[in-house]
């Protein structure tokens, strides 16, 4: 492991969902722990966008900012929102010069699948069709997120494909999770890695699928053809659960003859990004920002 994040391992809770209402809490805590981000240069606004229940979004404006990405907080499918995933919404934001839609999706088990998808399909609808309204390019919108929110942003772009949807234009996934099924080597023998581990894994899936079997609008890695998809960036963490299906989902996509750009950082585990003063912490979001911003250049 890198030294610069094993040294704050022991300062990282040992989240392990069974209380997702608890655990909420202690995210939250968490979050707000982070340093606040330079917002100077953003223009920063609440908006609903109406839906059946309407869905709350943070919109992240950047000075001549011509793209968009529909963007999706990790989580678990049960903790985080809107406040939670500010300082990275707004990092975000401020890297690329992109216009960050942050959604603040409905939260298992309260609202298992597809409720989640749902609000970020309605939000995907609304920012094409409003496109003009938010300064932006129609066909310069990506989707992206973390962790669960990665998980949801592939999945959105697999329903956007199948319904004929809104064009999307990049995918953006950092560790993202895409299987349900937990059979892969990182996902059998990671079981107490910081932060995210098997079990955690486990009864995030069992929250969000809600006792219903995992269908590719749930899993995306079980979809069976991956043609068609917007070109990727896959960011992985060598000491994370969902290292080998993102690497295996990023395998497959190139297969298909999607253009994926994947990385796969030594040393890091799950969520370790968040340890801002470690040098590869700075490295993964900078890429992140670089990424995006050459994705939705002209």
């Amino acid at each position: 492991m890198d030294p610069e994040l094993e040294a704050f391992i022991p300062l990282f809770p040992r989240a392990d969902l069974t209380d997702p209402v608890t655990e909420r809490k202690n995210f939250a805590a968490l979050a707000a722990a982070v340093p606040a981000p330079d917002v100077t240069g953003l223009d920063i606004e609440d908006r609903t966008v109406p839906a059946d229940p309407d869905v709350p979004v943070r919109i992240y404006r950047p000075r001549q900012a011509q793209g968009a990405v529909v963007w999706l907080h990790g989580g678990g499918f049960v903790m985080g929102d809107l406040e939670t995933e500010h300082p990275w919404a707004a990092r975000m934001a401020a890297l690329s010069g992109t216009v960050v839609i942050s959604v603040g999706y409905r939260l298992a088990p309260e609202h298992p699948y597809p409720a989640a998808l749902d609000d970020a399909y309605a939000v995907l609808g609304w920012t094409a069709e409003h496109a003009a309204g938010l300064g932006i390019d129609p066909e310069r919108i990506a989707v992206g997120g973390h962790s669960a929110g990665a998980g949801l942003a592939a999945a959105l772009a697999l329903r956007a494909r199948d319904r004929q949807g809104p064009p999307v234009r990049y995918q953006l996934l950092n560790q993202p999770g895409l299987d349900d099924r937990q059979e892969t080597w990182s996902q059998r023998h990671f079981t107490d890695t910081p932060w995210m581990n098997r079990d955690k894994v486990t009864a995030s899936w069992r929250h969000y699928l809600g006792g219903t079997p995992a269908t590719p609008d749930a899993a995306p890695a079980r979809a069976a053809d991956l043609s068609g998809l917007p070109a990727a960036y896959i960011a992985t963490a060598e000491l994370c659960p969902n290292r080998d299906e993102d690497i295996t989902y990023a395998l497959r996509l190139l297969q298909a003859g999607v253009s994926v750009e994947l990385h796969q950082w030594p040393g890091t585990f799950h969520g370790s990004q968040a340890i801002l003063s470690a040098e590869v912490s700075q490295r993964q979001i900078a890429e992140l920002g670089a990424v995006l911003r050459r994705a939705l250049a002209e």
